[in-house]
């Protein structure tokens, strides 16, 4: 199943609300909406960089192949 992600960027006025219009999703369709300021996305990312760059540079790290790791999702999406 495809999985439908949206990035719709505005700048808040003085009514402070905002309308999402022309949505790809079903009517009656179960939807979650995000919103974050710009500052917190940016901080948020840069935190997730960092964690990826420790991750990836663990010793025990360096012998795992594309194919364990494509073995692992395909577990992943058994219920494995």
């Amino acid at each position: 199943m495809m999985q439908t992600v949206l990035k719709k960027e505005l700048v808040i006025d003085n009514s402070h609300s905002f309308l999402l219009s022309d949505l790809p999703f079903e009517t009656g369709e179960k939807v979650v909406v995000f919103v974050m300021s710009e500052t917190d996305l940016t901080a948020k990312l840069q935190k997730w960089r960092t964690l990826f760059k420790e991750t990836q540079a663990l010793p025990r790290l360096k012998d795992i192949t594309d194919a364990d790791i494509d073995a692992e999702i395909e577990a992943y999406r058994a219920g494995l």
